[in-house]
């Protein structure tokens, strides 16, 4: 039976955590808004709309988020050209491909971000799929991110195992069913990723394909 390795992107296999934690605060600071860094860096990972409203509260004006969103997407535009990718993740997703899993992204990015972040892993033979952010109603910590993966795959939850770096990924993968797996490379601590329902974590990519063998992806 095929089995799916659904993978987050951002934090995940680009190291672009801290990219989007930076043009955030300067959207933020542009808009007039006064948000902390590290308040912002524990909301990456989720959608645009419920990042702003995790950090600006209920009660913001919300006719500003589309303006807030629109000035991060131009900011981080810019590094377009060269997101880093984290190490081994191209021949991590490689090597699960060969295999024998069906491999998809699962992500919030979407459109020219998204193009920029496949080529960045430079593995596009081995993805069989990507679940967008315009796929879905609702994004992380939602499962149907994670859901509409499995669906791209054709693979029950039983079968999956989510990788991602963030708590929302975490809460994700596991209201969706699925084993999940976390990383320690977009900066989250081990034991909040495990207390969000992490089964394994591992450094990075490179740890997590040096390991493979003990892993959920066995």
């Amino acid at each position: 039976m095929d089995r799916a390795a659904v993978f987050d992107v951002d934090g995940t296999l680009v190291d672009t955590n801290h990219l989007h934690v930076t043009t955030w605060w300067e959207a933020f600071r542009q808009a007039g808004h006064r948000v902390p860094m590290h308040a912002i860096h524990r909301s990456v990972g989720l959608g645009s709309t419920d990042l702003i409203a995790h950090l600006l509260g209920d009660d913001r004006d919300e006719e500003q988020d589309a303006a807030l969103s629109d000035a991060h997407s131009t900011l981080y535009a810019q590094y377009f050209d060269r997101l880093p990718a984290l190490e081994d993740a191209g021949r991590l997703l490689r090597h699960l491909h060969k295999a024998g899993w069906t491999v998809v992204l699962a992500t919030s990015a979407s459109g020219a971000e998204l193009g920029a972040l496949r080529r960045a892993i430079d593995a596009d033979e081995a993805i069989t799929a990507t679940a967008s952010a315009d796929d879905v109603e609702a994004g992380k910590p939602a499962p149907e991110p994670v859901q509409h993966a499995l669906e791209l795959a054709g693979v029950p939850a039983e079968r999956a195992v989510f990788v991602g770096d963030t708590v929302w990924d975490m809460r994700a993968g596991s209201r969706a069913g699925v084993r999940c797996v976390g990383v320690l490379c977009g900066g989250i601590p081990r034991a909040d990723l495990e207390q969000a329902g992490a089964q394994a974590v591992y450094d990075d990519p490179a740890h997590l394909l040096a390991s493979l063998a003990d892993s959920p992806l066995a």
